[in-house]
Protein backbone atom coordinates (compact mmCIF):
# COMPACT_ATOMS: atom_id res chain seq x y z
CA UNK A 1 0.00 0.00 0.00
CA UNK A 2 2.79 2.39 0.80
CA UNK A 3 4.42 1.49 -2.88
CA UNK A 4 1.39 2.44 -4.43
CA UNK A 5 1.18 5.88 -2.27
CA UNK A 6 4.66 6.77 -3.05
CA UNK A 7 3.89 6.11 -6.56
CA UNK A 8 1.34 8.65 -6.69
CA UNK A 9 3.14 10.95 -4.99
CA UNK A 10 6.31 10.82 -7.32
CA UNK A 11 3.56 10.91 -9.99
CA UNK A 12 1.72 13.93 -8.80
CA UNK A 13 4.97 15.86 -8.12
CA UNK A 14 6.60 15.11 -11.38
CA UNK A 15 3.38 16.16 -13.50
CA UNK A 16 2.26 19.03 -10.99
CA UNK A 17 5.09 20.00 -9.32
CA UNK A 18 7.12 23.29 -9.14
CA UNK A 19 9.73 23.53 -11.67
CA UNK A 20 13.70 23.82 -10.83
CA UNK A 21 15.92 26.93 -10.50
CA UNK A 22 14.98 30.70 -9.43
CA UNK A 23 11.41 32.32 -10.82
CA UNK A 24 10.11 28.25 -11.35
CA UNK A 25 6.35 27.88 -10.99
CA UNK A 26 3.72 25.11 -10.90
CA UNK A 27 3.59 22.77 -13.65
CA UNK A 28 0.08 22.59 -13.45
CA UNK A 29 0.00 25.95 -14.95
CA UNK A 30 1.53 24.30 -18.50
CA UNK A 31 -1.21 21.66 -18.24
CA UNK A 32 -4.07 24.57 -17.87
CA UNK A 33 -2.31 27.43 -20.19
CA UNK A 34 -2.22 24.12 -22.54
CA UNK A 35 -5.87 23.09 -22.66
CA UNK A 36 -7.10 26.81 -22.59
CA UNK A 37 -5.27 27.21 -25.92
CA UNK A 38 -6.33 23.81 -27.37
CA UNK A 39 -9.99 24.59 -26.47
CA UNK A 40 -9.44 28.34 -27.96
CA UNK A 41 -8.16 27.07 -31.21
CA UNK A 42 -10.45 24.15 -31.49
CA UNK A 43 -13.75 26.35 -31.31
CA UNK A 44 -12.24 28.85 -33.86
CA UNK A 45 -11.57 26.33 -35.67
CA UNK A 46 -15.23 24.33 -35.85
CA UNK A 47 -17.05 28.07 -36.20
CA UNK A 48 -14.46 28.50 -39.40
CA UNK A 49 -15.02 24.97 -40.59
CA UNK A 50 -18.93 25.30 -40.41
CA UNK A 51 -18.90 28.68 -42.19
CA UNK A 52 -16.64 27.01 -44.98
CA UNK A 53 -18.69 23.22 -44.91
CA UNK A 54 -22.13 25.21 -45.39
CA UNK A 55 -21.03 27.35 -48.45
CA UNK A 56 -18.75 24.25 -50.08
CA UNK A 57 -21.74 21.83 -49.24
CA UNK A 58 -24.13 24.63 -51.37
CA UNK A 59 -21.44 25.02 -54.06
CA UNK A 60 -21.47 20.86 -54.34
CA UNK A 61 -25.50 20.89 -54.77
CA UNK A 62 -25.26 23.88 -56.87
CA UNK A 63 -27.05 23.28 -60.74
CA UNK A 64 -23.59 24.44 -62.49
CA UNK A 65 -21.31 22.06 -63.02
CA UNK A 66 -17.88 24.30 -62.52
CA UNK A 67 -19.13 25.34 -59.27
CA UNK A 68 -19.78 21.77 -58.71
CA UNK A 69 -16.00 20.87 -59.79
CA UNK A 70 -14.34 23.45 -58.07
CA UNK A 71 -15.93 22.13 -54.86
CA UNK A 72 -15.35 18.55 -55.30
CA UNK A 73 -11.34 19.99 -56.11
CA UNK A 74 -11.31 21.85 -52.41
CA UNK A 75 -12.58 19.03 -50.44
CA UNK A 76 -10.48 15.95 -52.43
CA UNK A 77 -7.70 18.39 -51.89
CA UNK A 78 -8.16 18.35 -48.73
CA UNK A 79 -9.08 15.01 -47.53
CA UNK A 80 -6.37 13.94 -49.40
CA UNK A 81 -3.61 15.43 -47.89
CA UNK A 82 -2.67 15.12 -43.78
CA UNK A 83 -3.18 17.97 -41.82
CA UNK A 84 0.29 18.41 -40.61
CA UNK A 85 1.16 19.21 -44.22
CA UNK A 86 -1.80 21.63 -44.48
CA UNK A 87 -0.96 23.52 -41.18
CA UNK A 88 2.93 23.53 -42.23
CA UNK A 89 2.21 25.34 -45.61
CA UNK A 90 -0.47 27.94 -44.44
CA UNK A 91 2.43 28.76 -41.23
CA UNK A 92 5.08 28.56 -43.40
CA UNK A 93 4.62 29.93 -46.61
CA UNK A 94 0.80 31.98 -46.53
CA UNK A 95 1.87 33.51 -43.54
CA UNK A 96 5.18 33.53 -43.68
CA UNK A 97 5.20 37.10 -43.71
CA UNK A 98 2.16 37.81 -40.94
CA UNK A 99 2.41 38.95 -37.48
CA UNK A 100 -0.74 37.31 -36.69
CA UNK A 101 -1.04 35.16 -33.68
CA UNK A 102 -0.39 31.12 -34.01
CA UNK A 103 -3.98 30.50 -32.08
CA UNK A 104 -5.58 32.52 -35.21
CA UNK A 105 -3.19 30.97 -37.78
CA UNK A 106 -3.71 27.24 -36.59
CA UNK A 107 -7.63 28.18 -36.15
CA UNK A 108 -7.51 28.91 -39.94
CA UNK A 109 -5.38 25.90 -40.90
CA UNK A 110 -7.61 23.66 -39.08
CA UNK A 111 -10.88 25.60 -39.95
CA UNK A 112 -9.87 24.66 -43.88
CA UNK A 113 -9.05 21.43 -43.11
CA UNK A 114 -12.72 20.64 -40.81
CA UNK A 115 -14.74 22.28 -43.53
CA UNK A 116 -13.74 19.93 -46.42
CA UNK A 117 -15.16 17.36 -44.02
CA UNK A 118 -18.40 19.41 -42.95
CA UNK A 119 -19.14 19.75 -46.08
CA UNK A 120 -19.91 16.43 -46.98
CA UNK A 121 -21.42 15.85 -43.77
CA UNK A 122 -23.71 18.86 -44.62
CA UNK A 123 -24.14 17.66 -48.13
CA UNK A 124 -25.54 14.28 -47.23
CA UNK A 125 -27.58 15.62 -44.61
CA UNK A 126 -29.80 17.95 -47.18
CA UNK A 127 -29.69 15.38 -49.82
CA UNK A 128 -31.04 12.55 -47.33
CA UNK A 129 -34.18 15.03 -46.97
CA UNK A 130 -37.50 14.77 -48.51
CA UNK A 131 -37.30 16.05 -51.59
CA UNK A 132 -40.72 17.58 -51.26
CA UNK A 133 -39.70 19.86 -48.65
CA UNK A 134 -38.13 22.11 -51.20
CA UNK A 135 -40.67 21.47 -53.36
CA UNK A 136 -43.43 22.73 -50.92
CA UNK A 137 -41.15 26.02 -50.10
CA UNK A 138 -40.97 26.85 -53.53
CA UNK A 139 -44.52 26.11 -54.17
CA UNK A 140 -45.27 29.20 -51.00
CA UNK A 141 -43.31 31.35 -53.76
CA UNK A 142 -39.91 31.25 -51.24
CA UNK A 143 -36.78 32.02 -53.33
CA UNK A 144 -33.92 28.97 -53.93
CA UNK A 145 -31.73 30.61 -51.06
CA UNK A 146 -34.55 31.63 -48.63
CA UNK A 147 -35.68 28.50 -48.33
CA UNK A 148 -32.48 26.60 -48.24
CA UNK A 149 -31.92 29.06 -44.65
CA UNK A 150 -34.80 28.83 -42.97
CA UNK A 151 -35.91 25.23 -44.10
CA UNK A 152 -33.66 22.58 -46.04
CA UNK A 153 -30.54 24.01 -43.70
CA UNK A 154 -31.98 23.81 -40.08
CA UNK A 155 -33.18 20.44 -40.80
CA UNK A 156 -30.36 19.13 -42.11
CA UNK A 157 -28.34 20.22 -39.14
CA UNK A 158 -30.57 19.37 -36.68
CA UNK A 159 -30.11 15.58 -38.52
CA UNK A 160 -26.47 15.44 -38.57
CA UNK A 161 -25.44 17.10 -34.94
CA UNK A 162 -24.18 13.71 -33.72
CA UNK A 163 -22.16 13.85 -36.81
CA UNK A 164 -20.82 16.97 -36.48
CA UNK A 165 -20.06 16.79 -32.96
CA UNK A 166 -18.29 13.44 -33.24
CA UNK A 167 -16.10 15.71 -36.00
CA UNK A 168 -15.75 18.53 -33.67
CA UNK A 169 -14.56 16.04 -31.26
CA UNK A 170 -11.43 14.75 -33.92
CA UNK A 171 -10.77 18.49 -34.66
CA UNK A 172 -9.54 18.38 -30.95
CA UNK A 173 -7.71 15.89 -31.14
CA UNK A 174 -6.14 16.88 -34.18
CA UNK A 175 -4.97 19.95 -32.76
CA UNK A 176 -2.51 18.37 -30.85
CA UNK A 177 -0.14 18.51 -34.29
CA UNK A 178 -0.18 22.52 -33.84
CA UNK A 179 3.27 22.22 -31.47
CA UNK A 180 4.53 22.25 -35.11
CA UNK A 181 4.36 25.44 -35.13
CA UNK A 182 5.22 26.42 -31.55
CA UNK A 183 1.19 26.73 -30.50
CA UNK A 184 1.44 25.96 -26.65
CA UNK A 185 -1.24 23.54 -26.73
CA UNK A 186 -1.81 20.29 -24.68
CA UNK A 187 0.74 18.26 -26.25
CA UNK A 188 3.43 21.44 -25.84
CA UNK A 189 3.03 21.70 -22.01
CA UNK A 190 3.26 17.59 -22.40
CA UNK A 191 6.74 17.87 -23.83
CA UNK A 192 8.01 21.03 -22.13
CA UNK A 193 7.47 18.91 -18.15
CA UNK A 194 9.40 15.58 -20.26
CA UNK A 195 11.84 18.27 -20.79
CA UNK A 196 12.32 18.96 -17.11
CA UNK A 197 11.62 16.00 -15.62
CA UNK A 198 13.30 13.51 -18.19
CA UNK A 199 10.06 11.17 -17.52
CA UNK A 200 7.93 10.78 -20.62
CA UNK A 201 5.44 8.04 -18.97
CA UNK A 202 3.61 10.25 -16.66
CA UNK A 203 3.38 13.43 -18.33
CA UNK A 204 1.99 11.20 -21.55
CA UNK A 205 -0.03 9.69 -18.95
CA UNK A 206 -1.67 12.92 -17.98
CA UNK A 207 -2.03 14.13 -21.74
CA UNK A 208 -4.15 10.89 -22.81
CA UNK A 209 -6.69 11.12 -19.47
CA UNK A 210 -6.75 15.22 -20.07
CA UNK A 211 -8.09 14.93 -23.97
CA UNK A 212 -10.07 11.61 -22.52
CA UNK A 213 -11.96 13.49 -20.27
CA UNK A 214 -12.38 16.63 -22.64
CA UNK A 215 -13.68 14.09 -25.18
CA UNK A 216 -16.06 12.86 -22.89
CA UNK A 217 -17.41 16.00 -21.87
CA UNK A 218 -18.22 16.71 -25.18
CA UNK A 219 -19.88 13.28 -26.10
CA UNK A 220 -22.11 13.92 -23.04
CA UNK A 221 -23.06 17.17 -23.98
CA UNK A 222 -24.18 15.94 -27.87
CA UNK A 223 -26.03 13.30 -25.87
CA UNK A 224 -27.95 16.00 -24.20
CA UNK A 225 -28.83 17.73 -27.12
CA UNK A 226 -29.68 14.62 -28.93
CA UNK A 227 -31.89 13.34 -26.37
CA UNK A 228 -33.64 17.21 -26.07
CA UNK A 229 -34.12 17.29 -29.54
CA UNK A 230 -35.54 13.69 -29.84
CA UNK A 231 -38.19 14.55 -26.84
CA UNK A 232 -39.27 17.89 -29.22
CA UNK A 233 -39.82 15.35 -32.20
CA UNK A 234 -42.38 13.10 -29.72
CA UNK A 235 -44.08 16.47 -28.72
Amino acid sequence: MSEITNYFEHFFKIVFGPEKGAGSYPRYLYWLNGIKFSLEVTLLAALIGIAIGICIAMCKLSKYKIVRALASIYTDLIRGTPVLIQILFIYLVVFSASDLPKLVIGAIAFGINSGAYVAEIIRAGIQGLDRGQMEAARSLGMPYGMAMRHIIIPQAIRNILPTLVNEFIVLLKETSVIGYIAGNDILKATNTIISQTYSPVEPLITSAVIYLILTSIFTFIMRKIERRLRAGDIR
